[in-house]
């Protein structure tokens, strides 16, 4: 492959990355529901792609469920806690029960959405800044330390069958990259060096993310979820590394096993 060829999708990445950057950055420090209704608007859109993948002959099935998916999450944020596990799994299995196939496959990962999508509002409202911050520089720093790296030194893949683009270079690239961002946060957040470890375990949930969201597309029979964002794909393209963090992240915050947060 020619030096042009390896890099002729960088120019589009690196603008959409920009702008979504510039309006993620906005959101974050506002927080509260500017912040919320911005995940929710992403979890819908996530959905609305699944079931175009996965059913793309159900026809308004994709804004049905995703308009049902992003109520569920507008009742999480209000109702209480006990009932937000069963409100987002049990909206997971009443979507599946309207597409004609695939309903297990739909169930299990809608259910990570818009558990992730909860856990991200969570984690910027009760966990605070700095942590919803450790959990996106995170995923952004193994994502770009493996695809720069993985795009210079490439070798041995990662997961061919599933993601033949992903190498073992570029995945290593990124816990190193993640681990960096653990040992910043640890300072700043005065969890110490037992958040770098710990990064490197956020970033490989997020690598499993973008690994199963691959094979989605790939039983699917697509290329990207959409084109919605030039040089990304769709939203779960672009987020779908975030979908695994944030529920490892949360996991380990409900177990009481991150380092600094109570």
């Amino acid at each position: 492959m020619s030096n042009t060829a390896r890099w002729s999708d960088l120019g589009p990445r690196v603008i959409s990355a920009v702008v979504m950057l510039a309006i993620g950055a906005v959101a974050l420090w506002l927080g509260g529901y500017v912040f919320a209704v911005g995940v929710w608007v992403i979890g819908a859109l996530m959905i609305w792609e699944l079931v175009r993948m996965l059913a793309p002959d159900a026809r308004g099935a994709p804004v049905r469920l995703a308009l049902v998916s992003g109520g569920a999450l507008v009742l999480a944020w209000l109702l209480p806690g006990m009932l937000v596990l069963p409100l987002l799994i049990g909206a997971a299995i009443v979507g599946a029960g309207q597409l004609p196939r695939d309903w297990v496959r739909y169930a299990c990962f809608a259910a990570a959405i818009l558990l992730a999508c909860h856990a991200m509002v969570m984690l910027r409202e009760v966990a605070g800044l700095a942590w919803i911050l450790w959990v996106i520089c995170v995923v952004i720093a193994s994502d770009v330390a493996g695809y720069f790296v993985g795009k210079t030194l490439g070798g041995r893949k990662f997961w061919p069958r599933i993601s033949p683009k992903k190498t073992w270079s570029g995945t290593i690239g990124g816990w190193v990259a993640a681990a960096l961002v653990g040992f910043i946060f640890g300072a700043v957040t005065g969890a110490g060096v037992l958040l770098a470890p710990i990064s490197v375990l956020i970033a490989f949930a997020g690598q499993m993310g973008d690994i199963w969201e691959s094979a989605i597309k790939r039983h699917a029979g697509v290329k990207d979820s959409s084109n919605l964002i030039p040089g990304h794909g769709g939203v779960l393209d672009r987020f779908d590394a975030m979908l695994g963090a944030a529920l490892a992240a949360s996991l380990l915050w409900g177990l009481s096993l991150m380092p600094g947060l109570a």
